[in-house]
C-alpha cells in the first residue's frame, strides 16, 4: 500500500512523537512562567508608582489653587454693578416677552402725538379699523395711458 499526502494535512519531516504518529508536530519547551510573572508583576509596579506620582500631582495642585489669593484690582471695585454693553441675554424671556406685548397693546390701544409739526398723530387701532371702513381704503388715481 502506498502512502499519499493529503494536500491540506501539514507533512511531517521530523522524527514521530510518542505516540508514534509522524504527522504530528508540538512544542518541544513549555512558557518561561517565571518570565511571564515578572512581566506582569513589573507592570502592577509600573501602574502603582503611576498612580502614586498622579495622586501627588493632584495634591500638589489642590494646594497650589487654595493658597491661591484673588487678585483686587482697585479700578474694579466701582464696577461690580456695571451692566455689559448692548445686547444683553436674556435673563427671563418669558417675562420679557410679556412685558413687550403689553407695551405693544397699550401702544395700539391709546391716543399719541407722533410729529407735531405735521400734524401726525396715533389713535387706538380699534377706532382706525372703523375709520377704515366707514371711509374706504384710499385709491390711486387711474392714469389715461394705461387701461
Amino acid at each position: 500500500m502506498v502512502k499519499t499526502h493529503s494536500p491540506h494535512m501539514p507533512q511531517s519531516s521530523g522524527p514521530a512523537n510518542s505516540h508514534g504518529n509522524a504527522d504530528l508536530n508540538r512544542e518541544t519547551s513549555d512558557v518561561n512562567v517565571l518570565s511571564v510573572a515578572g512581566f506582569g508583576a513589573g507592570l502592577i509596579v509600573a501602574a502603582a508608582l503611576i498612580h502614586f506620582f498622579v495622586w501627588l500631582l493632584f495634591m500638589y495642585f489642590s494646594t497650589r489653587e487654595a493658597q491661591r489669593v484673588a487678585p483686587q484690582f482697585p479700578l474694579a471695585i466701582g464696577q461690580i454693578e456695571r451692566l455689559p454693553p448692548e445686547p444683553r441675554l436674556q435673563t427671563n424671556p418669558r417675562e420679557e416677552l410679556r412685558d413687550l406685548q403689553a407695551q405693544e397693546d397699550a401702544v395700539l390701544g391709546s391716543y399719541g402725538l407722533i410729529d407735531k409739526d405735521r400734524g401726525v398723530v396715533r389713535i387706538p387701532i380699534d377706532e382706525a379699523m372703523k375709520l377704515i371702513v366707514q371711509r374706504g381704503l384710499p385709491a390711486r388715481a387711474q392714469q389715461e395711458g394705461k387701461k
